[in-house]
């Protein structure tokens, strides 16, 4: 064969082979600046497509704020700052501080930065604030530069455990220490033990509430223990208490029906997520709550027992109740599979986390109007557990993997969804705004799993990237 044909044949190859390749990486480019609510692809779930087109005219998020007016009832100031050592503090303590307010309170949390060269900002985790106040730079603010200020006004509505951490860079900055517990009561409440276990780990340590080991609780005999577990890691977290039967009384900030006494059983929560527990001191005095390796709360000097091998299922756990609207009624209806599949992310080659088969940013836009009743299918064949998160709403379990829940409504804001798992969950589009719906290991999220529920009226004036330098994961 002549070299000039055989040259030709290789370079045809080439081009064969390299021609594509430089479309798929052209194609997962993320520009510098970019819209997040014009991103990917609208999907309307069957149902119409009403207000404004994806992306245009309509509510602007900066005016989806909370009261503008009144003294609040909880003024805090939080200041940011990052150490030499790489670890975030607020207000120099991490987590910061706790906040506590009353079901119906007006809430005010002034956000600081001292010295956060990246930008901050605060999410309140669980909270279903108005989407102005939600805290995700880029989507609902401009990140906190240094030396600036952000000032979050809202209502709490619901009583129940949450927690704040930050919407910018936060697979790092929340990993090191940016966050801290937020607690509603109801304005009347039984006496007790109230105490806030809040789990991070440190450089490979487990810590409760930043202290790595075992730490005292303060309950004696006949004391009521009400446990607040907060999982402000990236995977999912065993928790038992020994030495008592325990109950579950709440799920992300909401009342379980009828929960029942639980011995010889642990339980999973998720990445985000927020379990109370609660229990009698029994006579000895001696009771602990055990959240693994190593670390618990310990009152009486109560021993570390095995941790059990059972794990309450919240499918089935409690008794059922009305759920206030009839999921069987939806109007819109989505499916969010989660899978993993080679290509390209922003020029990156490698095996990213897909949804509905595709990569960021050629995602799905979860699209609603306000009154909407939406199921949603989320299923996961990547290989690992992810836990989703929804900003901005609780959505109720209605079945796993075919199997239909008949215990308490499990309503819940952040989810485990293992591989080879099916949910169908449910909730009420009663919210306006643009709102995340993403793993909470946010590493997962910055890889790619990353998606948006979004009002067909609502647009932000915000932009990822650009001169802000907003990065929302």
């Amino acid at each position: 064969m002549r070299r000039s044909i055989k040259i030709a044949i290789a370079a045809g190859a080439t081009v064969a082979i390299l021609g594509p390749l430089g479309y798929f990486f052209q194609q997962s480019l993320i520009p510098g600046t970019y819209d997040m609510a014009t991103m990917g692809y609208a999907d309307f779930g069957g149902g119409p497509a009403v207000g404004h087109a994806h992306g245009t005219g309509g509510l602007s998020v900066d005016t989806l704020t909370g009261p503008s007016s009144g003294k609040p009832d909880v003024t805090v100031v939080l200041t940011a700052r990052r150490g030499s050592n790489g670890r975030y503090t607020l207000n120099g303590t991490s987590p910061g501080p706790e906040i506590r307010a009353v079901k119906g309170q007006l809430v005010q949390v002034t956000l600081v930065n001292d010295n956060v060269s990246d930008g901050v900002t605060l999410h309140w985790h669980g909270v279903d604030v108005p989407n102005g106040e939600d805290g995700v730079a880029g989507v609902t603010q401009d990140a906190v530069r240094p030396g600036a200020s952000f000032v979050y006004r809202f209502t709490v509505q619901d009583a129940g455990t949450y927690w704040y951490h930050s919407h910018q860079v936060g697979h790092e900055q929340v990993r090191q220490g940016l966050f801290g517990a937020l607690v509603v009561t109801e304005p009347v409440f039984a006496e007790g033990i109230d105490q806030v276990v809040q789990v991070h780990t440190f450089d490979g340590r487990r810590t409760v509430n930043g202290r790595a080991g075992e730490s005292a609780l303060d309950a004696h005999a006949g004391q009521t223990v009400r446990a607040r577990v907060i999982n402000t890691d990236a995977g999912p977290l065993r928790v038992w208490v020994s030495g008592a039967p325990y109950r579950i009384v709440a799920i992300d900030g909401r009342i379980v029906h009828e929960p029942s006494d639980i011995t010889g059983k642990s339980i999973i929560v998720t990445a985000g997520g927020r379990v109370d527990l609660t229990f009698e001191m029994p006579a000895s005095g001696a009771a602990r709550v055990d959240v693994g390796a190593g670390a618990a709360l310990v009152a009486g000097g109560a021993a570390a027992a095995p941790e059990p091998t059972e794990v309450v299922d919240f499918l089935t756990y409690g008794t059922r109740a009305e759920l206030g609207f009839d999921p069987a009624k939806a109007t819109r209806n989505f499916d969010y599979r989660i899978g993993r599949r080679a290509g390209f992310l922003d020029g990156k080659p490698g095996l990213w986390w897909s949804i509905n088969g595709h990569l960021f940013p050629d995602v799905p836009m979860f699209m609603v109007a306000t009154g909407d009743i939406v199921r949603m299918t989320i299923g996961n064949t990547s290989g690992e557990v992810h836990p989703m998160h929804l900003h901005g709403h609780h959505a109720v379990v209605l079945s796993r993997n075919g199997v239909a829940a008949t215990g308490s409504p499990w309503w819940f804001d952040s989810l485990d969804v293992g591989d080879d798992e099916t949910y169908e969950i449910a909730f009420v589009a009663d919210n306006p705004g643009i709102w995340v719906d993403h793993c909470h290991n946010l590493q997962h999220a910055v890889d790619g799993l990353l998606a948006h529920l979004a009002y067909t009226d609502v647009t932000t004036p915000f932009r990822v990237g650009g001169e802000a330098g907003n990065s929302p994961e």
